[in-house]
């Protein structure tokens, strides 16, 4: 295993671009964008010297103490099942806590929920692994809606989506919506309506400054989408494209308009965007893992479940504790800050 110099990370995003497992949150691109956040890159070499497996890993210290809490996400990248390669890259894993003083490494790559090998593998190399993990238990949802793009043309997938979805697509042509691909100077317009679907949907907003970061960082593998009716901002999406997979990372509507359905225009205009650059699945990303209706995002599912694609969810996270009482520690004091929130709300 090697810890990259930051000289040599155009080799490993090579890697993790190409890679079948890549994913953006693995890409030397991210901690740019997480402000506050270390990180470091740990790499795993083949005989030849070329990278087989590799894995960015964030770093954030605890408040208060000279630790910090180290996290891979949606890593690490490579064959899951070469184990050899797995274990040198946990063992750079460990090097790299030592390295920063870690008391805890959390992973959660984007392995199918029935991979009993892979879990297996992981709890016989030193991570604690939790049984059915719900979307209070993790940092990122186990259930992503996709859309496999795979030997399709665009007339085939518009033919794939639900009737209606396709009635929606042609109305928000019919009616003047104009989808545009924008700049950084449009990211006030998108920001407007950001806040308001925060607000709608009970979820705290990030800052513009954020998505600034976002767009410089990864150039021409990311774009701001903005639908406008009668020179309004109505929908808008910051959306990835990269290793072959197109993700819509955030997402903003407003409460005026939507009979005019820009959120299916915008959503089909992205699904082109990948077509026309070779990816193979569009990631309509999170949705509730409880599908019975009863989670407040259920009306999200069934807006992407339109498009006909599928469920697909992973096994979640993985955790390697290398000091307990420091884990401890950070766990109550999560939830005293957890009651202390709940009780200010009500």
């Amino acid at each position: 295993m090697e810890i990259l110099e930051p000289a040599r990370y155009g080799e490993y995003e090579e890697f993790v671009l190409h890679h079948q497992n890549g994913t953006f949150t693995q890409s030397t691109h991210w901690p740019q964008v997480k402000e506050g956040w270390g990180h470091g890159v740990i790499v795993s070499r083949g005989a030849d010297g070329t990278i087989r497996g590799g894995m960015v890993v964030l770093t954030k210290k605890v408040p208060g103490l000279n630790r910090n809490f180290l996290y891979a996400p949606r890593g690490p990248i490579c064959d899951y099942r070469d184990e050899e390669t797995f274990v040198d890259l946990v063992e750079g894993a460990k090097a790299f806590a030592k390295k920063v003083r870690g008391f805890t490494f959390k992973m959660d790559p984007m392995v199918g929920a029935d991979d009993r090998t892979f879990i297996e593998m992981a709890k016989k190399y030193g991570f604690t692994y939790k049984e059915d993990q719900t979307d209070d238990d993790t940092i990122q949802r186990r259930n992503n809606y996709m859309l496999d793009l795979t030997g399709k043309t665009a007339d085939e997938l518009l033919a794939s989506f639900h009737q209606k979805w396709r009635y929606n697509i042609r109305l928000a042509a019919r009616k003047g919506v104009e989808v545009r691909v924008c700049g950084k100077e449009s990211l006030p317009d998108f920001m407007k309506i950001y806040q308001v679907t925060g607000a709608r949907d009970g979820f705290n907003t990030r800052p513009q400054a954020y998505f600034e970061r976002m767009l410089d960082a990864f150039g021409e593998h990311i774009r701001l989408y903005i639908c406008y009716y009668q020179g309004q901002p109505v929908s808008g999406a910051i959306t990835t494209n990269f290793a072959g997979k197109t993700c819509y990372v955030y997402g903003a509507s407003d409460n005026n308009f939507r009979n005019v359905m820009p959120n299916h225009a915008m959503q089909w205009a992205m699904i082109q965007w990948a077509i026309e650059t070779g990816c193979t699945t569009y990631d309509f990303q999170g949705i509730p893992l409880d599908l019975s209706g009863e989670d407040h995002m259920h009306g999200v599912y069934l807006f992407k479940k339109g498009f006909n694609g599928q469920v697909v969810t992973f096994t979640g996270e993985y955790d390697m504790v290398f000091a307990p009482w420091v884990q401890k520690f950070v766990d109550t004091s999560e939830k005293v800050l957890l009651k202390l929130r709940r009780t200010g709300k009500k």
